[in-house]
């Protein structure tokens, strides 16, 4: 049986392209939303779940900090994807054909000059390659999509120009996901470990809480902050570090992160890709 990785968006959408890239040998298994992915898995309707983090020019993706301590999967390895905006528009459709373009809210600001060098009024859309799709069934005259090119090649539309995005370092970090961990792999590249924990009520918690990994040599290559159920007082941190539980420096420094913590789960133990670099 062809085992399955599940991802959030239409078929086209960026996750796809990270599927593809990543797990070529695996089925893509479309999902509507991030919670849908995450029940793919554990139901075992899917065998790995494709999730974004990150993007260099948005930020945070809006609610995974919170999905992934509470999804009971964890993460097996990373992925970036270079995120190329492309034009396209119906079969025989000329870039000075197209008036209005349709794609994700996040894709509109990230071509803004595009659009406003060729007279182009961006319009909002819940997903870039379901805005293609919806242009290939209904073929309105004068429309155009930005998205992947894949959406391109999987909803029969052409591409009118490629590479529009405003910056060329748009890139989006995904997790890949599973349902059991894998703390015996060694990367050729080093390790990264990925964990969340709440310090303690005491003054000086989070500084003393990271103090450990200084003392350590252990490099801290995120931590972020967030709230946990709306309240003000009670803080989530999300953290990456170099490393593998198992190195002595890293040993030292999560049990000294442990003392002045509530809680302290470890989200993955995985390779460190090299596109970080």
């Amino acid at each position: 049986m062809t085992s399955r990785i599940a991802f959030q968006g239409e078929p086209g959408a960026y996750s796809h392209e990270a599927c593809q890239a990543a797990r070529p040998y695996m089925e893509a298994m479309p999902c509507e939303s991030f919670d849908e992915v995450i029940a793919a898995v554990r139901s075992g309707k899917a065998d790995q779940a494709m999730l974004p983090i990150e993007n260099t020019t948005y930020g945070r993706v809006a609610d995974i900090h919170r999905l992934l301590p509470e999804s009971g999967l964890h993460i097996l390895d990373e992925a970036f994807v270079r995120v190329r905006i492309s034009l396209m528009g119906l079969p025989q459709a000329k870039i000075e054909d197209i008036r209005l373009v349709r794609a994700h809210p996040v894709l509109l600001p990230q071509s803004a000059n595009f659009l406003k060098l060729h007279g182009m009024r961006g319009v909002g859309a819940a997903d870039s390659a379901g805005a293609a799709a919806h242009l290939a069934k209904t073929k309105s005259p004068g429309e155009g999509v930005l998205a992947s090119a894949l959406a391109a090649e999987i909803y029969g539309l052409d591409l009118l120009a490629e590479d529009v995005e405003d910056h060329g370092h748009n890139t989006t970090r995904f997790v890949i996901m599973g349902r059991e961990p894998n703390l015996e792999r060694r990367g050729e590249h080093g390790m990264i470990t990925t964990f969340v924990f709440e310090v303690r009520n005491i003054p000086a918690a989070l500084y003393k809480a990271m103090g450990g990994f200084a003392t350590n040599g252990v490099n801290m290559t995120k931590l972020e902050s967030y709230m946990v159920d709306g309240s003000f007082n009670a803080t989530r941190f999300y953290a990456d570090i170099d490393g593998h539980p198992d190195d002595r420096g890293v040993q030292l420094a999560l049990e000294e992160l442990a003392y002045f913590t509530s809680t302290l789960d470890i989200l993955g133990v995985y390779p460190r890709d090299p596109a970080r670099d």
